[in-house]
């Protein structure tokens, strides 16, 4: 396992405060460090980034090392500008297929520090829970964001807070039990239920008054506290994956093209698992039919919607086939499609750059 310790020595001998200047406090037993911290609440201040929702796909360690960056970032300019990173490019460009169900997070950590990962418009998430070809737009090399370094942290509730201060969220492997899917809110500890698998999310805080960890997830806002959750000091779920030692990941070095100048666009519908009946949107209920689990399911007329920034042009694409191309904001197209399963796609374009968006849709 490789583990970059040089320049974090450095840092530690040059600056022995925390990043996120914390003053010692005696407020947990002793050991001058705050009774509670959270990346939510820097002075004030909110660096994290909105919750994601990985479904259907075991993409959890990308989604967990995104979160963790993104906050980073946000930290380190100064501005709540809400980056999004793709979770898609480094998922699978670091190894992860979805028939094996992961990727080693070791492999991810160091693609970062290798190669970075670019903003979602160079690779959206196309949200399939089977293996399919995905590609990053040319010239996705000009806009990734790296670390210097990452290693592992003990499992010990003082080391752990402390990393937390220091070099920002931690990424955590941990065992799942049944009763988590079933978590509402408070505070969680397994109580009942067998272990059904895995998981990898990103701790963005603690709090000595509740005894718990504060916890982002990446399934979405309808799970837990809107998709947070707290997480009991002796929650018993931290797992060793990786041999002894492990499990408690932090990054640091966060560098390169924190905003890149590039245009971004997103659906504004239509949008997964949602169902449009002449182009009113309803959820989707009758999830075990045979189509794709997804695809956002069409009757009747529709009318493709995009939010953009930074465009002045968008493409509509349906199957790989340019359908429709607009030059005039608010950028829109009229779906034409056969019945069944395709693949739309957008593009936002200005200059020589672009970026896409992509989701699967099912036409009766």
């Amino acid at each position: 396992m490789k583990k970059v310790f040089s320049l974090l020595c450095v840092i530690l001998f040059l600056v022995p405060v925390s990043v996120v200047g914390i003053e010692p406090s005696d407020g947990a037993g002793g050991t001058g460090l705050p009774s509670s911290f959270s990346w939510r609440d820097i002075n004030g201040t909110d660096y994290t980034t909105p919750i994601k929702d990985q479904s259907p796909a075991p993409t959890c360690e990308a989604y967990a090392l995104c979160a963790a960056l993104e906050t980073m970032m946000q930290y380190q300019e100064k501005e709540l500008y809400n980056p999004d990173l793709s979770e898609a490019h480094l998922y699978f460009s670091a190894g992860g297929t979805i028939a094996s169900g992961y990727v080693n997070l070791i492999d991810a950590a160091n693609y970062l520090m290798e190669y970075g990962v670019p903003d979602e418009g160079s690779c959206p998430d196309p949200h399939r829970d089977f293996d399919s070809t995905i590609t990053s737009v040319p010239g996705w090399e000009n806009r990734t964001v790296k670390i210097q370094e990452w290693s592992w942290v003990d499992h010990n509730i003082t080391t752990m807070k402390q990393a937390l201060i220091d070099h920002g969220p931690l990424v955590i492997c941990i065992s799942v039990w049944r009763d988590y899917f079933f978590y509402m809110g408070g505070v969680y500890k397994h109580r009942w239920g067998i272990r059904v698998g895995g998981h990898v999310v990103t701790i963005v805080g603690y709090d000595d008054g509740t005894s718990c960890w504060i916890v982002k997830n990446s399934w979405g806002t309808k799970w837990g506290e809107k998709g947070w959750f707290r997480m009991a000091y002796d929650a018993d779920m931290f797992a060793e994956w990786y041999g002894p030692g492990t499990g408690v990941m932090y990054l640091d070095g966060v560098h390169g093209n924190v905003q890149p100048e590039v245009p971004t666009i997103f659906f504004d519908t239509p949008i997964n698992y949602k169902t449009y009946l002449g182009g009113r949107q309803f959820p989707t209920l009758l999830k075990k039919l045979p189509i794709e689990t997804a695809a956002a399911r069409i009757i009747g007329s529709f009318i493709v919607k995009v939010t953009t920034k930074n465009t002045t042009s968008v493409e509509f694409y349906l199957d790989d086939a340019l359908q429709y191309r607009d030059d005039e904001a608010p950028f829109s197209w009229d779906l034409s499609a056969s019945k069944g399963l395709h693949t739309l796609e957008v593009k936002a374009v200005k200059n020589t750059t672009m970026s896409c968006d992509i989701i699967d849709i099912y036409v009766f």
